[in-house]
């Protein structure tokens, strides 16, 4: 029986696992959980599969995790994937947990939340978002990318690493995501731009298949995410998407 991977590529960090799955040739049954119908809050989503109504989740043959995290973490040790992903030896694999522990209260929460004051709330109540809270998350969110660009990426071609790991599957499906808001990460950082360019070569076309949703809400944005086209793509319980 394959693996199961429960998932909703509107989630960045069920895209960083299914990449990762396709990437590395590991085989899996997709389950589609379609987040704007809220399927991830069903009773049967949450007593059968994640009591948490989240994705993504892995089902290995009866062993269910949840946390991205986590989830990639174990197909590296488990999966007889490339070393690099997640090396054995601890001083290297200490480097890519050193990001990986960072990312949660930055790169994931600043980007996540400005994507969610910039686009998600307006879609959900068809207000703009203040200025206040626009600018406070911009402010954060531009901070971390900065410290990316000088720190994590100062000495080596990936996050902490001279080879591509976990730690920058994760941190390229987080700084895809206010790209949807219309947000440029890349601008005026030349070194980010690099990496990306690195990352999306390394992972081959698997990257841009997990995020053709990305690139359909950024070739329609124009600003206004309250507008129609964006409630119809997201559907009436979008309020109810966790991304």
């Amino acid at each position: 029986m394959s693996m199961k991977l429960y998932f909703d590529l509107m989630s960045q960090p069920a895209r960083a696992v299914y990449m990762f799955l396709r990437k590395t040739n590991i085989p899996f049954e997709p389950k589609r959980i379609d987040l704007k119908k809220g399927q991830h809050f069903s009773d049967e989503y949450k007593t059968n599969v994640n009591p948490f109504g989240l994705v993504p989740v892995i089902d290995d043959n009866g062993f269910k995790l949840t946390e991205s995290v986590a989830i990639l973490r174990y197909l590296s040790r488990e999966k007889g994937v490339a070393d690099h992903w997640y090396p054995k030896d601890s001083k290297l694999q200490a480097r890519i947990d050193e990001y990986l522990e960072w990312q949660h209260l930055n790169t994931r929460a600043n980007c996540a939340m400005y994507f969610r004051v910039k686009f998600l709330m307006p879609l959900m109540t068809g207000k703009p978002p203040t200025e206040k809270d626009l600018n406070k998350w911009m402010k954060s969110m531009n901070e971390t990318l900065d410290k990316i660009e000088n720190i994590w990426l100062k000495d080596t071609p990936f996050l902490n690493s001279h080879q591509i790991s976990i730690a920058d599957i994760l941190g390229a499906c987080e700084i895809e995501q206010p790209r949807m808001a219309g947000f440029d990460p890349f601008a005026n950082r030349p070194v980010l731009a690099a990496w990306m360019d690195r990352v999306k070569k390394e992972i081959g076309p698997s990257y841009e298949e997990a995020h053709k949703v990305v690139r359909l809400v950024m070739s329609k944005y124009d600003g206004d995410s309250s507008n129609s086209s964006f409630s119809k793509m997201f559907g009436e319980e979008s309020e109810k998407s966790k991304l």
